[in-house]
């Protein structure tokens, strides 16, 4: 059994669209960031950076932060989602660190200024609306030539991103500037494991479509 601790964030859904994906069974822990939960020591114990989602696995004694360890772990617990060797394996940790290290932090600039601080930070508004029309754009040229972003197969690269590119109202992203994004965006959107895992720890609103 695996106890998730989460929030209905992009971070927070890939463990729980990745849990339900893979069908383990699962605890759901409710962290409310509004209210500072994720800084309570019981959570920090955890949690030391004290960011969801984090999940303890009972069976095999393991304790994880960060969303792309996460989904890294358990997809070699499980076997699914993720090549096991040659090529497609590179690929797939490839597009997972795309999004670590590029679509997760400079959506969430996009979030911040764009969405919460509208008006207060011109520089800021422009650059990282440019950067996510920019992310938006590598996106849709990988997407033209491939199914899904580390290839002809769904992956970990894809559940990692999927929960941001879900908030592309937030982005100010027009998807129809983009097909090949909304034509992967939507099709990941249908799966009922992604409908399943959006609403964890509670349903929020209903996945935007467009």
């Amino acid at each position: 059994m695996i106890d998730l601790y989460t929030w209905t964030t992009p971070n927070g859904r890939k463990a729980s669209i990745m849990l339900e994906e893979t069908g383990l069974p699962y605890t759901v822990h409710a962290i409310d960031i509004g209210k500072d939960e994720q800084f309570a020591p019981d959570f920090l114990r955890i949690s030391p950076n004290n960011k969801i989602p984090a999940i303890v696995d009972h069976d095999t004694r393991a304790t994880l932060m960060e969303s792309g360890a996460i989904l890294l772990y358990l997809a070699e617990k499980t076997g699914m989602f993720m090549p096991q060797d040659g090529p497609g394996r590179w690929r797939t940790w490839q597009w997972l660190m795309f999004q670590m290290g590029g679509a997760g932090p400079m959506l969430g600039q996009a979030h911040h200024f764009l969405q919460f601080n509208p008006g207060k930070a011109p520089y800021a508004e422009e650059r990282f609306a440019a950067e996510a029309q920019r992310l938006y754009g590598v996106m849709d040229k990988r997407l033209a030539a491939v199914e899904y972003l580390a290839g002809e197969e769904y992956t970990i690269a894809d559940i990692a991103t999927w929960p941001w590119i879900s908030r592309f109202e937030w982005q100010r992203i027009d998807l129809a500037q983009f097909p090949n994004v909304r034509r992967w965006y939507i099709a990941i959107a249908e799966r009922p494991a992604v409908k399943r895992g959006y609403d964890v720890p509670k349903k929020v609103n209903e996945i935007p479509l467009a």
